[in-house]
């Protein structure tokens, strides 16, 4: 039997800010043991899909600028950190500072919730491109990217946290 208090400390911070993902998740039945990477990620990426819009957009505003106030001022959750570092955001040039920051608020100008992007593996500049090509997509579109992208970062946090199938 999973133990809710265990689960929802461990998984309730997967989806950014967003515990009631793992809550839905949990109280749908859809998380069986023994819980693995992909497994999980599944019993989540199902619940977050069945929110409604608002919900989704809540999980979407709730992730940080990337290289943005948050980051500057520590305020970041953990993973965010680790995943910006890794990424080398905490290590931008004045000049490419000033670049994101002008880019996040064009961007959740236009969109209404900042730009999100699994960085594991990618550089500042493979950011930069991917940031410079999407402020040009619709609304319905980078909507769906950035939800496609949330489910990814799930997915890299639940595989550094479990183990796969």
């Amino acid at each position: 039997m999973i133990d809710r208090a265990d689960f929802l400390d461990r998984f309730g911070g997967v989806f950014e800010h967003s515990p009631f993902i793992a809550e839905s998740a949990l109280d749908a039945g859809a998380v069986t043991l023994p819980l693995t990477a992909q497994g999980v990620h599944a019993a989540l990426t199902d619940a977050f899909r069945k929110a409604s819009r608002d919900e989704q957009m809540g999980v979407l505003t709730a992730h940080p600028d990337l290289a943005g106030k948050l980051a500057i001022s520590g305020e970041l959750t953990e993973d965010s950190r680790k995943e910006q570092a890794g990424a080398g955001l905490d290590r931008l040039s004045p000049a490419e500072h000033a670049r994101f920051t002008e880019l996040n608020t064009a961007y959740t100008e236009k969109f209404g919730f900042p730009f999100i992007i699994a960085v594991k593996g990618l550089t500042k500049d493979d950011i930069l491109a991917a940031f410079e090509a999407r402020i040009g997509n619709t609304a319905e579109k980078e909507f769906q990217t950035a939800k496609a992208q949330v489910e990814r970062i799930a997915l890299l946090r639940l595989t550094a946290l479990l183990p796969g199938d």
